[in-house]
Formats: structure tokens, sequence, C-alpha cells
């Protein structure tokens, strides 16, 4: 299991928008209030192990949010929504399960972080520097990535789009669209 870029940014975002406190994120972790004042600063990294028990930890209040995760999984295009932090994947299109060949609803509840191709990875690294994680609404980004092929996922070579939107408990999730080939 991988690590997140930028751990911090993303915790502090993700634990902000939910409106929980770190002293009350410390006593669910059973950490001290200055251990999660250091994630979120970066002077500390948790194992990918424990970044993973944050997000969970500061996820299970979540509303459905059954229209947004609906226009997804009814859209013609090839769509996918995860939550930011942990690349949960929340939805996704018949497109996109065709792509990814699986079925649609295989990979619901799963980090999608693990399929990650280099370019997914090195365009993930890029957002803290581009100041995504400080900005409530950021500009798309878009990218290029190669074809990946895993035991549970496809990942078509082409155009990636990624696009900030939030659900009705605040979280920050992300919209994940795209063009096969080398589309512009």
């Amino acid at each position: 299991m991988h690590g997140f870029p930028a751990f911090g940014r993303r915790l502090k975002r993700l634990r902000r928008s939910v409106g929980v406190k770190q002293s009350a994120l410390a006593h669910v972790m059973q950490v001290d209030q200055a251990t999660v004042s250091r994630w979120e600063s970066g002077a500390q990294t948790p194992s990918p192990n424990t970044q993973q028990q944050v997000f969970s930890a500061l996820g299970p209040a979540r509303c459905d949010d059954s229209a947004l995760k609906r226009l997804v999984v009814n859209s013609a295009d090839c769509l996918h929504l995860v939550e930011e932090a942990s690349h949960k994947c929340l939805a996704y299109s018949s497109s996109r399960a065709r792509d990814w060949k699986t079925s649609q609803s295989a990979l619901l509840g799963v980090s999608l972080w693990q399929f990650a191709t280099e370019e997914i990875q090195s365009a993930e690294a890029e957002l803290d520097q581009e100041g995504w994680w400080d900005l409530h609404t950021p500009s798309p980004k878009s990218f290029l990535t190669s074809e990946a092929e895993h035991d549970r996922i496809r990942i078509s070579a082409g155009q990636i789009i990624w696009e900030r939107l939030y659900l009705s408990d605040g979280t920050p999730v992300r919209l994940v669209s795209g063009r096969r080939g080398n589309a512009a």
C-alpha cells in the first residue's frame, strides 16, 4: 500500500471540510492533538496504513448523496467519483465500468489509489505545489496517463480531468472524467 502525497494538507482539507477538530480526531486515533498537528503540517507522516485509518475515522457519518451518485452512475460519459482524501470509490458510470473491464459495483468502497499509474501519481503529487489543498474550489486539473492493467481494473491511456465537488456533509470528492487516446 502506498501513502498519499501531501498527506498533511489532504488531511487538513478533509478534517476542516467535515467540521472535526484536531483534538476529536486525536481522541479517535488514540494520539495526542500535537501529533495530528504534526501530520497536518507535514512535520510527521504516518504509515500508509495509519493514513487509511485516519481517513476512515473521518468518514463514518457520511450522507448518502444519492442524487450525485445517480448522476454519475447514469451518465453516458466515462466518469467516476472518489473521496478526494482517500480515493475511495463512491460511484462510477457504466461506460467507466466497461473501460475498467469490471462490474458497476465491484470497486465501490475500494481505494483506487493502489491502481494509480505513474502519471496519476505524479499529477497527484503536483497538487500540493499548485496550491490545490489550500483552495476551496481549485481549477480542474487535466493530464495524460498511460494504460495500465491490474488484476481488478484496467486503466485506458488518455486524458484525465479532476474536478473537486463537495458532498452534502462537506466531504471533498473528486469527479474524474476523461477521454481515451491522446485527446487534449
